[in-house]
């Protein structure tokens, strides 16, 4: 980060502390808005009334030096004349030009809040189509380029389907759903809050319109990290299918080519007000306020773009994970292997040896069905008194048409890996399973072994220091986005929680280390 971008950044930070002075717990509104204004989009606000959406609008206005605002409540009977100005009389009589006088109305403003939007009729949202997309307006037969840096849009409900107004709700790039006060300490502020004075005064760090169109020259030249286009990919693969909370719902959200290019826009502006001059995965988490269509899908599409976030550090933890169990097989098997070979024990030498790691359970099911070369050597001999072994059999996820049998005795996740409970014993040349009695696999004569387990040896690379390299880059990328300008305090929280998820995974491949390094069990 450049001195000029460090002192950008310290600049947004307080001029949003200053923006936020008085009003509360709508920082998230209010520095996305402002996001939306330096990036050159829209906002909608979704709430229900007296939910301070307007006040999100007015504090915006203090961001711009000497900058206008327009401020209107929408309804069904609203015209042109009250958003965009009255035609000009005078104009008409003398030069026969319908032309409407501006000034004072939208087309003039900086900042424009506009209340139940959907309220609105066909000529109202066709010109706001136009002034949203390309920042200008036909008046008369001049085209006029407007000052708008942000249109802030309200309503309490979605638009209404069938009515035409997918178009203007595709337009606002960011939608943010607004509640009441819910912190009971920060409800009580509000409550006994009388300073009023604020709203007259200047901000410290506002932007003049020649910074601005300084800074949309900028942010034009951020560049994208393939990181991120990478990033970008596996969420709109997950939005094909988002899983609906608490049902077996599944929905497609469609997400539009331009709203895509928009908020490529969006994540420039991000790096650029972070001092950078290209897009990271810190500023992408953010834009699953402008993925979702209907507010029950909020709460997934973020997790959907939080997973997105550490994809590359869960692909590293499993690529780790697997050669690490691969490793603790072999040491097993041929630890197994050794035992009782040193014990005397020769029973099993003519067994065969499939996928260095199996035996064959001939005549069970399609008679594809194995069992671990460990849990098989040491297993318990049959005998009527004894207590069988308790296992498990399940489809092996790599292969579904071989079934696998494990000796395993934590039975709380059968349900979750479909796996069938079974008792397991054996003698000199059989397995039982479930009291059933099945010949093993063995090497028919003049048959050698194909697979030989010797030719295996266990890894000698560091698993613990890569465990503790992907551990500090999830440490280092929950930093960099509690940081992020724009992260909310409760998305730093989900951020959290989802990496100490990864970070438990860790912790279970760490033990693994233990039992390959030490034979701990």
């Amino acid at each position: 980060m450049n001195t000029k971008g460090t002192e950008i950044t310290q600049r947004i930070r307080l001029l949003l502390s200053e923006m936020n002075r008085g009003v509360y717990e709508k920082e998230t509104e209010i520095s996305l808005s402002l996001l939306a204004a330096l990036a050159g989009e829209s906002i909608l606000l979704l709430g229900p009334p007296g939910v301070a959406k307007s006040m999100v609008a007015r504090r915006l206005k203090e961001a711009f030096v000497n900058a206008d605002a327009f401020e209107y409540l929408m309804s069904r009977f609203s015209t042109p004349d009250e958003i965009f100005g009255p035609v000009s009389i005078s104009r008409l009589k003398e030069s026969d030009k319908y032309e409407r006088v501006t000034e004072g109305y939208l087309p003039t403003a900086d900042v424009v809040f506009l209340d139940e939007i959907w309220k609105a009729g066909p000529a109202i949202q066709n010109t706001l189509l136009t002034v949203i997309n390309e920042k200008l307006f036909r008046n008369g037969d001049k085209e006029l380029k407007l000052p708008l840096k942000l249109l802030v849009a309200a309503s309490n409900e979605l638009p209404a389907q069938g009515e035409g107004l997918e178009a203007l709700w595709d337009r606002f790039l960011i939608r943010v759903i607004c509640t009441c006060v819910k912190e009971e300490e920060e409800f009580y502020k509000m409550l006994l809050d009388d300073d009023n004075e604020r709203e007259r005064r200047s901000l410290e760090g506002q932007i003049s319109d020649e910074e601005y169109a300084g800074w949309q020259k900028e942010i034009g030249k951020v560049t994208v990290s393939p990181e991120v286009l990478s990033c970008i990919t596996a969420i709109r693969k997950a939005l094909t299918s988002v899983e609906m909370q608490d049902t077996e719902i599944r929905r497609n959200i469609y997400v539009s080519d331009r709203r895509w290019k928009n908020i490529v826009r969006l994540l420039k502006a991000s790096a650029f007000i972070h001092g950078r001059k290209e897009v990271c995965i810190i500023d992408l988490l953010p834009i699953y306020h402008c993925l979702w269509s209907e507010p029950d899908e909020c709460a997934e599409v973020r997790q959907i773009v939080i997973r997105a976030l550490f994809v590359l550090y869960v692909k590293e933890i499993a690529s780790i994970t697997t050669s690490l169990k691969s490793d603790l097989k072999v040491s097993r098997v041929r630890e197994a292997l050794d035992k009782a070979r040193l014990n005397g024990d020769r029973r099993d030498d003519d067994l065969l040896i499939t996928d260095h790691f199996y035996y064959q359970v001939e005549n069970h099911g399609t008679g594809n069905t194995y069992i671990f070369i460990v849990d098989y050597k040491n297993m318990k001999e049959y005998h009527p008194k004894d207590t069988p072994t308790i296992g498990v059999m399940y489809l092996d996820p790599l292969n579904p048409k071989r079934t696998i049998i494990r000796a395993f005795s934590d039975t709380g996740r059968m349900k979750e890996q479909k796996m069938e409970r079974v008792t397991l014993y054996r003698d000199d040349r059989h397995l039982y399973i479930n009291g059933v009695r099945f010949p093993m696999r063995r090497l028919k004569r003049g048959e050698e072994q194909q697979l030989c387990f010797g030719n295996l040896s266990v890894t000698d690379r560091d698993y613990e220091m890569e465990l503790e390299t992907v551990s500090a880059r999830i440490d280092k990328l929950v930093k960099d986005l509690s940081d992020n300008i724009f992260v909310s305090e409760d998305d730093k929280k989900s951020v959290s929680e989802y990496a100490a998820t990864l970070r438990k995974e860790i912790a279970w491949a760490r033990v693994d280390v233990r039992k390959l390094r030490y034979g701990d069990e």
